[in-house]
C-alpha cells in the first residue's frame, strides 16, 4: 500500500481533488466510486471550486456511491444522497442518469443490492474509488466481523459507526438508522485504483492496523493490503501510529 502523508487535511484534499480532475481529463468517461462522511468533504469542496473555474468537466463521468442508510429516502437530510447533492452533485455538471445510488427505501434490500451490482458490472467496474476508513477499520459499511461479504449487501451498523454519524441526525443516536446497504468487498478490491483518506488522530489506530496488521475481517480495511494499486492519504495525526513501524 502506497502511503502519502500531508501536513494538513486541507493539503491532502486539494491534492486529491487535483488528482481526480487529472484522471477525468485523461479519461472523460471515468467511473468514480464515491464516499460520504467528514474525510472527503474538503475534496468535494475543491472539486466544486475546480468545476467553477472550468478545470473539471464531469459531463461524461459516471459515479457510484458506496453506501446508503436503509429506510431513508433520498430527500431525507440525513441520507447520503442528500449529502452528495449538498456538497457535490448540484454544483457540478454530472448527468443525473450517470449518478448511481442505492435506494435506501427499496422494498427488497437483497434485490436492490443485486440491481446495484449489475449496474456497476454494466458500467465496467470502478476506475477510481475514493474511500474513508472508520475508527473500527470499516470501509464503506463493511463492518468488522467474523467474515466479509463479497457482494453488495444489507449491513447491520455497529454502535461505534452509528455514533460517528450522529451529527447528521441532530445529535440524537436513536435517529441514526440501524442498517445500511453497502458495496461489498469484491467491488472494492476489483476497483482499478483506490484512494483512502484518513485524517485526525482518532483514525491512527485503524490506519496502523490497516497497514501493518494481519489480514482479518476484524479490520476490513486490512484487505486493501492485497490491492494492486491502493494509496492511503493521511495527515500527520492519522499517520502518528505508524511512527517507528
Amino acid at each position: 500500500m502506497n502511503l502519502r502523508v500531508f501536513q494538513t487535511e486541507q493539503e491532502a484534499a486539494a491534492t486529491c481533488a487535483a488528482r481526480i480532475a487529472e484522471a477525468v481529463r485523461h479519461t472523460p468517461e471515468l467511473v468514480l466510486g464515491l464516499v460520504t462522511g467528514r474525510s472527503p468533504l474538503n475534496v468535494y469542496r475543491n472539486l466544486v471550486e475546480l468545476a467553477g473555474r472550468g478545470a473539471l468537466d464531469l459531463s461524461r463521468a459516471t459515479t457510484f456511491n458506496v453506501d446508503e442508510f436503509l429506510g431513508l429516502p433520498p430527500e431525507d437530510a440525513g441520507s447520503f444522497r442528500a449529502y452528495m447533492d449538498r456538497h457535490l452533485f448540484r454544483h457540478v455538471n454530472l448527468s443525473t442518469e450517470r449518478i448511481h445510488f442505492f435506494d435506501g427505501c427499496a422494498p427488497d434490500a437483497e434485490a436492490e443490492c443485486a440491481r446495484y451490482d449489475a449496474a456497476l458490472a454494466a458500467a465496467g467496474g470502478l476506475d477510481l474509488l475514493l474511500l474513508g476508513v472508520g475508527p473500527n477499520g470499516h470501509i464503506a459499511f463493511n463492518e468488522p466481523g467474523e467474515v466479509l461479504t463479497a457482494t453488495s449487501h444489507r449491513a447491520r451498523l455497529s454502535r461505534e459507526t452509528r455514533l460517528s454519524h450522529v451529527m447528521a441526525f441532530g445529535d440524537d443516536p436513536s435517529k441514526v438508522p440501524m442498517a445500511a446497504l453497502t458495496l461489498g468487498m469484491a467491488a472494492v478490491l476489483q476497483a482499478r485504483k483506490v484512494v483512502v483518506l484518513a485524517f485526525g488522530v482518532n483514525k491512527a489506530a485503524a490506519v496502523t492496523e490497516m497497514v501493518h496488521g494481519p489480514l482479518t475481517p476484524r479490520c476490513p480495511a486490512s484487505f486493501l493490503q492485497l490491492h494492486r494499486d491502493a494509496e492511503l492519504w493521511l495527515d500527520t495525526g492519522a499517520a502518528s501510529g505508524l511512527h517507528g513501524r
